[in-house]
Formats: C-alpha cells, structure tokens, sequence
C-alpha cells in the first residue's frame, strides 16, 4: 500500500521547468510517483486530496507543496503541466478525462481503469486532446531488477523470448486498507490490479502489442469477511509475437516476510533465461533486485540493488515537454491496461 521507492536525484530538467500537481491520495503508490517524478528534476507545486488527514501526512514529505482548496485550482495554473493522481480505481479513469480535457497531461497509478467503456472513453479523450495518459506500472518501472532485465533482453542477451512467467504475491494488511478496496465495483477485481503490473511487464518483455487471454481464474479462499473481494488470480496469454505469458497473482504474503511479497519473474529466452528476485531473495538476502541469468556465455547472479536507477522518469517528463514516446508509447499503456480488464473479465471463479 505504501510501497514507495528513493533513489538517486537524476534531474533532466531544472527546478521550475516541470511543474507537476498531486489530487486523490487514495492509494499510497502516490508517494512512489512523486518521488520518482521530484527524483528526475520535476517540481511539486500543488496538492489537492479532499481528505485533510491525508493532505497533512502529504506536507510532512514534500513540505514545500501548496494546498489547493479544488482540482480545479490545479487545473485553472497555467504552470501545471502534468497531474498525478492515485484515486480510488473506479475514479481513475474519469479522472484523467477531465484532467486531459482541462489540458494537462496525466500520470494515474495502476490499475488505470475497471471498465472496457472507461478504456475507451480515454483513448477518445487522448485522441482528441493529444494530451497523455500515463499508467505507474511499479513492478517494472520502479524496481531496478526488471528495468535492468528489460535493457538484457532489448539487447538480446537470451535470443528471442517465447515465455514471461510472473509471480505476485502481495501482503494484504486488511486493517490498514479502505472499504473501497475491498468493493468489486470499485477495485476491478484482483487481475485488473496487481495483475495489471504482470501484462505489461509481458509486452515489454515480448515486444508483443497484442494478446489475447486463453484462460484466467480468480477466487477469494481467505478473505470470506469480505465477499466481494479476491485473494487470488491466475492469467494465460499469448501474444502476437507466439510468445506465451503465465501470471499468478495473490494476497497471501505471511507477516514474517521481511518485505510485502516475494515477487518474481521468468523471462525464457531462445539463448537462456533470466529470472528476477524483485524484492527479497528468500531466505539467503533480504535486498531487493537480484538478476540470475543463464545464457551462451555462462551462468551468473547479478544484485543490481542501487545500481541502475528509475530513467522512467525523466524520460516521461521529457516526453510531456517535447511530445515524444521514450518512457512509454500510449499505445503500450493502453494495452496492458486493456488485457488486464479483458483478463478479469474472462475469468472463472473459483469456490473452496
């Protein structure tokens, strides 16, 4: 919930040249995309978060942040150039239409959307505006591991990859969460969330654009307190490249984990493999961010803990500056997003 990664400051612009905003503090990844957003050069200027609370737990990290009495005091400051919001899921996607609409581009953390129509609503909005919708997909962007296994595979270390294997498990902590996350209607389902991560760590990873969902499961075997919810979700795909992609995703991680949930990911090659030890190598190192590749050349373990950075961030903010698709095409953001609902839609519950 409040998983929010520093690092390096790596401006690619001076202070005052981005101007960025933060609205709808419903979810704590918020504090990842400000801190990777200020990190690469960007300046916080506003707040805007209906719930006081949260406002003054915002200003004690970012003290230098003006408090806007309406979004629409963000919107109305011409200096704005992009606004980040984590709003309760439902809301994202409206959300990021009226901001787009007002002019702004947007940076909306995953899952973006819960509906096929709210998909499509934003594509329509982007197309007329030409404004940006960005998704904070963090299980790539923001770990070092998998940024730096997306560099081995776009240089061909393990050849051609025929197969991405993501494991998620995440730790609940239902006492710490809102009621709305425990709402289907308003959470999307567990494959439109933490699986929307894994779909676009798939395409990344493929190269492929398209997918389409052979088969997806979901259940809820732990939470019967809440019904509507669910603790578990399991994916097929296969993309138009041939590549196939399994996900398994759940709300299982024990309190004795040292870290919210033992991530990884697969990533089969022609020439080898890789896999990722995201966030804890279990039971041997409790740093994050462990490479272990086996190819043509040998086999080794690679910690790349601090070693390689967040670019997505200043790549994003150059993007919004010059209008370019570095960081991420919209085209790519959509799509994960788009095989996540289709996934969830797909689905078959299970019962136990």
């Amino acid at each position: 919930m409040n998983y929010a990664p520093e690092g390096k400051p790596n401006p690619v612009v001076k202070p005052g040249v981005f101007i960025f905003a933060a609205a709808h503090l419903d979810h704590g990844h918020i504090y990842g995309m400000c801190n990777g957003l200020t990190e690469a050069g960007a300046t916080l200027k506003w707040v805007f978060e209906p719930d006081e609370q949260k406002t003054k737990a915002f200003r004690e990290k970012y003290p230098q942040v003006k408090v806007a009495r309406s979004l629409d005091e963000i919107l109305s400051d011409p200096e704005v150039r992009l606004v980040a919001a984590a709003a309760v899921t439902s809301e994202r996607g409206p959300l990021g239409c009226h901001i787009m609409e007002a002019g702004k581009d947007y940076f909306s953390d995953k899952a973006p959307f819960t509906t096929l129509d709210q998909l499509e609503q934003a594509k329509s909005v982007v197309t007329r505006t030409g404004r940006k919708y960005m998704v904070y997909y963090g299980e790539r962007l923001h770990n070092e591991s998998a940024m730096y296994a997306t560099d081995l595979v776009a240089r061909g270390m393990i050849g051609r990859v025929v197969q991405v294997t993501s494991l998620a498990p995440h730790r609940l902590s239902a006492a710490t969460r809102p009621a709305w996350f425990f709402q289907r209607e308003k959470f999307g389902g567990i494959l439109c969330d933490i699986g929307s991560h894994q779909f676009e760590q798939f395409l990344t990873y493929t190269g492929a654009t398209d997918a389409t969902v052979t088969q997806a499961l979901i259940g809820n075997f732990a939470n019967r307190n809440h019904p509507e919810f669910e603790d578990y979700g399991e994916a097929s795909l296969i993309g138009d490249t041939g590549a196939s992609n399994y996900v398994r995703v759940d709300w299982y991680t024990p309190d004795t984990l040292p870290t919210w949930g033992d991530g990884r990911t697969f990533i089969l090659g022609t020439k080898g493999f890789i896999e990722l030890r995201k966030y804890i190598d279990l039971a041997r190192d409790n740093t994050a961010n462990h490479v272990y590749i086996a190819d043509e050349s040998g086999v080794r373990h690679i910690p790349v803990n601090g070693k390689v950075g967040y670019r997505f961030f200043g790549e994003f903010i150059l993007d919004c500056l010059h209008r370019t698709e570095k960081a991420m095409t919209q085209a790519h953001a959509f799509k994960s997003a788009e095989l996540a609902l289709r996934a969830q839609i797909a689905a078959r519950r299970l019962t136990g």
